[in-house]
């Protein structure tokens, strides 16, 4: 490593303070903004358990920005990769001001929607409970095995109810393909 090698690198896992803000800019770049709250929990000098929380604002751009509106909310678990980065403004008045948030580049949700109460009720959600996405715009589904299970029983009991050719398109209709996701 040279002398003037640096790193700006920020992991965090934290859970939507708020709903995310889509905007776009003028140049029609699209710009996600939300809020993560991480817990510290540590023992004091006094022998008394703390809890420390912090709030970090979050910004992704482009297609990131995209999913990350169409894909959280208040109160998701997330994993955010990215870097620090303070910008400064001067208000219409003539006040100086400041802000330090963390431009993200990888996004991971890291709860399901089981676990996850009062959100968006998104399709991709359902079909996949848990999504990675990167910067390689790559998208990974899975569905926890319980669910394989109980969509198993559930397609037999329709089996016994419907004629064949009408389950033969049920099990069409189930199937996800990446390929047909709107990302």
């Amino acid at each position: 490593m040279s002398s003037r090698a640096s790193l700006n690198k920020v992991l965090l896992i934290g859970n939507l303070t708020r709903d995310p803000e889509l905007r776009y800019t003028p140049s029609g770049a699209a710009v996600c903004t939300f809020g993560i709250a991480t817990n510290r929990y540590y023992v004091a000098s006094d022998g008394q358990k703390k809890e420390e929380t912090e709030f970090i604002k979050i910004v992704s751009w482009n297609k990131l920005a995209e999913l990350c509106s169409q894909l959280l909310a208040k109160g998701r678990k997330v994993y955010v990769e990215g870097r620090l980065q303070t910008r400064s403004w001067e208000t219409p008045d003539g006040q100086a001001k400041q802000t330090t948030e963390v431009v993200i580049d990888d996004m991971r949700i890291l709860d399901s929607k089981r676990d996850f109460e009062g959100g968006k009720e998104d399709e991709v959600l359902a079909a996949a409970p848990a999504v990675e996405v990167g910067l390689d715009e790559t998208v990974v589904a899975s569905v926890p095995k319980e669910e394989e299970g109980a969509k198993k029983v559930s397609k037999s009991k329709a089996a016994k109810k419907e004629p064949a050719n009408e389950k033969k398109k049920e099990d069409d209709e189930e199937k996800v393909d990446l390929d047909d996701l709107p990302f």
